[in-house]
């Protein structure tokens, strides 16, 4: 009989990985080592205050008792994670293989298979639109997140501190990035516009009163080491408990896709560029789902937790026609739920998305002109346990995969707002998303989210980070 793997505990668990980080504002630091053994001692002193997902737990009970006690401010909230690359381990010594291929090998070396534009298969030209900083190797990545910028601040210039994070110290900076909850009515939505972070899963053991919709997973499908991951039998010790981190840098040009919703909609057979823009994302703006609300948006199920992600595919007219929601769009094509049968038939895949916009509102010139005229996108991250299983998986084999969801009666096509194709970005197409004329294909003649750059990252566990990253 196989042993009995127990739960987590969470207190050494980093809190980002399986609660995340409450936040209205959040920095992506990105740094280089320079000085191993001096680096290694001070991190000694920054586990301390690393946010575990214990402290994350309590902070969101503060919150929501906060509110019910009828407070409108915010409260003072911060939270401190770190991650390393594989240079990064090499850099600090730590020579294990930590059973990951493509962590190992870095996302530079794989942007080829996740569609980046210009990246050959050799490897001997990098992707067009990444960033220098992700073309050179970066150790580490601190995420730091607080109420306010004042918060932030303080918690970025602590661990900074800490770390002795400058040009003559343990290591220094390459790239901060910087993010933002986006204001008003627009709270929880992304720069298209449509509603985020609806359909995490929840993790076993960790999130005990899941939503309704809401698939349980197995929580070595995001800890390395726990039960159902199985790469288990190839972990060192201290890996225990770590996830891996897929960063990604996600430049959003959201004056050129509203144009393209305009002249692509057809107001004579109905399908208005809000419509198009729903089917194209299988959500409404609102975070209602074409599932449930197939013609027309429903704004008080689209903000529901209880009903907006409860669906699964699985009306009769699901399986072969896409009447109520293209095969191909994009929370179709990244969560396919009932097109690939049982929750479990997916279970491995599943990720936990924690990203957050960046960038500033639309300007009225770039409304006018219909071009991007300041950099705005997503700071996408999510945690897994196996790479080959879940990011690169789902960017590989789903998004950029015309023939996913397999088995329907006419060839999906790409995601059209994550899927890639580097060797010509305009032959991207799409089928069913006028519901009118199901297997006409609709031309995606440019990309809309071009990717800057990312990396592959493991986060430790406390214990980890206290006795084999750190110096005593």
């Amino acid at each position: 009989m196989a042993a009995v793997i127990p739960p987590a505990d969470p207190k050494n668990v980093q809190g980002d990985i399986v609660i995340g980080f409450s936040k209205k504002l959040e920095v992506n630091l990105f740094f280089q080592i320079d000085n191993t053994d001096g680096f290694r001692k001070q991190l000694g002193q920054l586990v301390p205050k690393i946010t575990t997902a214990v402290q994350v737990t309590n902070d969101k009970a503060s919150i929501k008792k906060h509110k019910q006690a009828g407070g409108k401010d915010l409260l003072k909230i911060s939270g401190l994670n770190i991650a390393f690359s594989q240079s990064g381990l090499n850099k600090l010594g730590i020579t294990d293989d930590i059973g990951d291929s493509l962590f190992k090998d870095g996302q530079l070396a794989h942007a080829s298979d996740l569609g980046d534009k210009g990246a050959t298969f050799d490897n001997k030209a990098p992707p067009t639109d990444w960033v220098q900083a992700f073309r050179d190797p970066v150790h580490g990545f601190m995420i730091v997140a607080g109420d306010c910028q004042a918060t932030l601040d303080e918690r970025l210039a602590e661990a900074m501190q800490i770390l002795q994070m400058s040009s003559t110290g343990t290591c220094h900076e390459v790239l901060r990035l910087q993010g933002a909850v986006r204001p008003g009515d627009q709270k929880g939505h992304e720069h298209f516009g449509f509603l985020d972070s609806i359909s995490n899963p929840a993790i076993k053991d960790v999130d005990t009163s899941p939503l309704p919709g809401q698939d349980t997973v197995s929580q070595g499908v995001i800890l390395l080491g726990r039960d159902r991951d199985f790469q288990s039998f190839n972990r060192p010790d201290w890996a225990v408990d770590g996830s891996m981190l897929a960063f990604r840098y996600l430049s959003q040009l959201v004056p050129e896709f509203n144009d393209f919703l305009e002249q692509s909609a057809n107001p004579l057979t109905g399908l208005t560029a809000e419509f198009l823009g729903a089917r194209l994302m299988g959500r409404w703006k609102s975070g209602a789902p074409l599932d449930l609300t197939p013609l027309q948006d429903d704004p008080d199920l689209g903000k529901d937790p209880q009903r907006n992600n409860h669906f699964r595919y699985d009306f009769p007219e699901d399986s072969q026609t896409q009447d109520r929601c293209p095969f191909a769009a994009h929370i179709r094509k990244t969560n396919p739920r009932n097109d690939l049968g049982e929750p479990l038939n997916t279970e491995l895949n599943r990720i936990t998305r924690r990203g957050i916009a960046y960038g500033p509102e639309l300007s009225e010139a770039e409304q006018q002109q219909k071009r991007t005229l300041q950099d705005r996108g997503l700071l996408f991250r999510c945690y897994q346990s196996n790479l080959n299983h879940g990011f690169h998986f789902i960017q590989q084999s789903w998004a950029n995969f015309g023939n996913f969801p397999p088995g329907k009666s006419t060839e999906p096509g790409f995601d059209a707002v994550i899927g890639q194709n580097q060797l010509d970005s305009s032959s991207r197409s799409i089928t069913g998303v006028d519901p009118k004329n199901q297997s006409t294909q609709l031309s995606l003649p440019a990309l809309w989210v071009l990717p800057k750059g990312g990396e592959y990252f493991f986060s430790p566990s406390i214990p980890a980070l206290k006795n084999r990253f750190a110096l005593a």
